[in-house]
């Protein structure tokens, strides 16, 4: 089966620090996130972020469900891990850049391996769906805050 890698990034109005914390409030992240569902943290690292949250996607196909373990370089980085789920595979990483103090530069890379064959068209559309719509709602959300 083949393995989908892709790589987005889009500038937001917002500082460094309040990008990633929007992004690490997994609890939070259905009321502004659209394709998010649910977001579950089941363990968390002594410093209080999320080790392990699982998620379910609503992929307009189907809804998804799958759990990642989180790593963190604050407030820089925040890379996943897939622990299991209804993919065979799913792993990413968003990066915060500060353009300045006021303004970020977000990177979402994500690698999916669905399991199955899925046509080149249905590809491209998750792709817009997925990564698309995470940095789009997370520049929304980072920027209402900020604003």
């Amino acid at each position: 089966m083949p393995t989908y890698r892709r790589s987005r990034d889009t500038i937001v109005a917002a500082p460094q620090r309040l990008c990633f914390e929007v992004l690490t409030d997994y609890e939070r992240s259905p009321e502004w996130q659209g394709p998010v569902k649910r977001a579950d943290v089941l363990e968390r690292y002594d410093d209080g972020l999320a080790e392990v949250v699982a998620y379910e996607i609503d992929a307009k196909v189907r809804t998804v469900r799958y759990t990642l373990r989180h790593r963190y370089d604050v407030p820089r980085r925040v890379t996943s891990d897939f622990v299991e789920g209804d993919l065979r595979h799913v792993a990413g990483a968003w990066t915060f850049d500060a353009d300045d103090d006021a303004t970020s530069r977000v990177t979402f890379s994500m690698e999916i391996d669905p399991g199955r064959f899925v046509p080149r068209p249905i590809a491209r559309m998750l792709e817009a769906q997925v990564m698309g719509a995470a940095l789009d709602d997370l520049r929304r959300e980072a920027e209402r805050l900020a604003a």
